[in-house]
């Protein structure tokens, strides 16, 4: 089969995010001075620097990015297996004053580098500076943040390693779909 995007696909549902998988998901919690936190999910989130470290988040224009963009700061939560119903919980759309933290029974903590909460059992969490926001076709936006501090569970830490098996991270895949990463392979480069 092949499809031109711009002239549909045939299908019941659009392959494409499942074509795009298995997409890490950034848990991104905001503070708008006056109104309050949010903590809403991303799957299209990524790394996309190391030196400096630097993350991306993407989607439409709701509260998580206008907050970024006023605020200048966000922090990405990883998402837990065990925080799986409350993350999806947090994906509701409610007006912007709701704080998700309170309306998924999240615990919530300050950051430490800005002005921002986060996840305060989340196995990771990036602290993030806005660097770039970016506007994109169809509507959608992408907030670019340098990281400038980063928290790691202690139980997540073996032998020296961020262990993502100690905690079995959420990653999404197309449709309603979610892969957990409960197994993990070493692959060395040639030299």
């Amino acid at each position: 089969m092949f499809y031109r995007p711009d002239q549909g696909h045939g299908l019941a549902h659009n392959p494409f995010k499942a074509v795009v998988s298995p997409r890490p998901i950034g848990w991104i919690s905001t503070r708008m001075k006056g109104v309050g936190d949010n903590l809403a999910p991303y799957s299209f989130f990524n790394a996309v620097g190391d030196d400096p470290p630097l993350v991306m988040f993407a989607g439409d224009a709701r509260d998580s990015i206008g907050n970024a963009r006023a605020a200048g700061v966000f922090a990405v939560n990883i998402v837990a297996e065990a925080a799986w119903s409350a993350m999806n919980a947090t994906s509701a759309r409610v007006a912007p004053e709701v704080d998700e933290f309170a309306l998924a029974g999240v615990a919530k903590a300050e950051c430490e580098t800005i002005d921002c909460p986060r996840v305060a059992d989340a196995p990771a969490t990036l602290e993030c500076v806005l660097e770039r926001h970016l506007e994109l076709p169809g509507g959608n936006h992408m907030v670019i943040g340098r990281v400038t501090g980063v928290h790691l569970r202690d139980d997540c830490l073996r032998g020296g390693r961020f262990d993502v098996t100690a905690f079995v991270p959420v990653a999404r895949l197309g449709y309603k779909d979610y892969a957990f990463v409960r197994e993990v392979r070493e692959l060395d480069r040639p030299g």
